[in-house]
């Protein structure tokens, strides 16, 4: 009874606590801000000397607990394999989630994630939010609205005011919305000549992961940003050899990842070999790149995890969620040899896809261990196989016997075999091999299509969305909705994060921690 009393007032003190914050403020008051005139009234905290922000791109409860949930059914050897029934509670007693490392993080927030113009925001202006303290339109970069006026991020103020330095990370290109959105300013996300000048101008000191987008302009016709930027005193790694030289004596790097894929990003997680560089290792080159007496701050994107939930891709977000977890496992050794001046930051900008876990077609009960049947991302399978299944003509019956080795879907099997295709899958699956193959039409209308296949391959997404189904998983949209995001703290000063609260009072709260202004 004493501990459940002391428990109650702690949560009745936190919640008068948060009650007392402004949201709207560029700068929020909390109960560890170091406050001169209130210094009386609230605790002084050390200020983090090391702050790591990583960023699940689209990601948010959903597809955090579909990966905590997918590996716990591959943990469980009772996991349900027949079908229970709630009225006499047949099958094996269910294990639960294996947690991810940062789901038991010492502090959990949640930050809601509108924009000026929407509850589905975008990237860019989401990125501002947690970057600069400021709401803007989606589509815009560290501007207000009008486009005119610049917002300072709470790196180039770390940069300038505390002389830390500065680590970029993306699993997308690094001058896509969400890395951009740290170092430049534009009223269009679309500026990537533009932003990729900026990234060299900000002096930062470590950029690493996919390739920059447009490097030599819009029309083709400008300087190679790659050659401006070495003529600006950065080492440019291009390969694994070249990365593996980089290290504490560099002075500026950009490290860009040698097995590009789909859009000069990193290959998704689910296709990555132990050869390829992980998000993870390109952590672990930061800090020994960053590490110093001074402080510094690295952001770390995982950028894949939306990019494979607007293809409603489970599988691929799983696993590229899981290799956010591994990055986030290299700040936390670091850690364990900082424990006095460290925090570790987890969180999402925004939820992509409308990802549930849940499906009308399976009722009260998941199957996700059927997601380890698919051995390949839709983007991989677009571009090694269906552009091969276009030239060819290839028949239905062979794209099948593709589609049974990479999805483990299949058209016949064992009774209680749940990968085997029923009529309407099968039916599905038919219709947009058609779509894709041999062009014919559906017979649909246009918003039925959409519905069906967004502006995905039809043959694609709809092997992704059968899988999916199968095993109780589902996506209501390929775009971004409005859900809240969670926000994972770990470290000094990480309490603060605790509360439900707007994104922009992620900065508020660390630019009110670290004293800048």
């Amino acid at each position: 009874m004493k501990k459940w009393i002391a428990t109650t007032l702690a949560l009745a003190l936190t919640a008068a606590s948060l009650a007392g914050c402004t949201s709207g403020s560029n700068t929020v008051s909390s109960q560890n801000a170091v406050n001169a005139d209130k210094m009386s009234q609230t605790q002084t905290v050390k200020a983090p000397k090391y702050v790591f922000l990583f960023i699940g791109d689209g990601m948010s409860y959903p597809q955090i607990q579909s990966t905590s949930d997918y590996l716990g059914a591959l943990k469980d050897e009772d996991y349900w394999q027949a079908e229970p029934s709630l009225d006499d509670n047949q099958g094996a007693k269910l294990d639960g989630p294996e947690y991810l490392n940062f789901m038991n993080f010492e502090a959990a927030g949640s930050a809601v994630t509108y924009d000026s113009n929407s509850f589905c925001p975008d990237s860019a202006s989401t990125a501002t939010s947690i970057s600069t303290g400021h709401k803007t339109y989606s589509g815009t970069i560290n501007m207000d609205e009008t486009g005119t006026t610049a917002y300072e991020t709470i790196a180039e103020q770390l940069k300038a005011q505390k002389n830390w330095e500065i680590g970029i990370i993306s699993s997308v290109n690094l001058n896509h919305a969400t890395p951009a959105a740290f170092y430049a300013h534009q009223a269009s996300r679309n500026n990537y000549y533009e932003i990729g000048q900026e990234l060299i101008a900000s002096d930062f000191d470590y950029f690493a992961g996919g390739g920059l987008l447009s490097p030599t302009g819009k029309e083709e016709d400008q300087a190679n940003l790659y050659d401006l930027a070495k003529e600006a005193g950065y080492t440019v790694a291009m390969t694994h050899e070249e990365a593996e030289a980089v290290g504490a004596d560099t002075e500026k790097a950009i490290l860009v990842d040698e097995n590009l894929a789909d859009g000069d990003a990193m290959a998704y997680e689910l296709d990555r070999t132990e050869e390829m560089w992980s998000l993870a290792d390109y952590v672990e080159k930061g800090i020994e790149v960053l590490d110093n007496d001074n402080g510094f701050f690295m952001m770390c994107e995982g950028g894949k995890i939306d990019w494979a939930c607007h293809a409603n891709d489970a599988a691929s977000s799983i696993h590229d969620t899981m290799a956010l977890a591994d990055a986030v496992q290299v700040a936390m050794d670091f850690a364990k040899d900082h424990a006095d001046e460290t925090l570790i930051l987890v969180t999402g900008d925004h939820e992509t896809g409308g990802l549930t876990i849940g499906f009308a077609g399976t009722d009260y009960d998941t199957y996700l261990n059927l997601l380890e049947s698919q051995k390949i991302s839709f983007a991989k399978f677009d571009s090694d196989y269906v552009a091969k299944y276009k030239e060819n003509k290839t028949s239905f019956d062979e794209v099948m016997a593709d589609v049974t080795e990479l999805f483990g879907l299949k058209t016949s099997g064992e009774e209680g075999d749940k990968l085997v295709l029923t009529d309407y899958e099968l039916g599905l699956l038919k219709t947009a091999y058609e779509k894709s193959i041999n062009e014919k039409d559906t017979g649909m209308d246009e918003q039925q299509e959409y519905v069906l296949y967004g502006t995905y391959e039809p043959l694609t997404v709809t092997i992704t969305h059968i899988i999916n189904n199968k095993s109780g998983v589902s996506f209501t949209s390929y775009s971004h909705t409005g859900l809240p995001v969670a926000v994972l703290a770990q470290g000094v000063g990480s309490d603060v994060f605790n509360g439900y609260y707007d994104n922009t009072d992620i900065y508020n709260k660390l630019a009110d921690m670290l004293s800048i202004a």
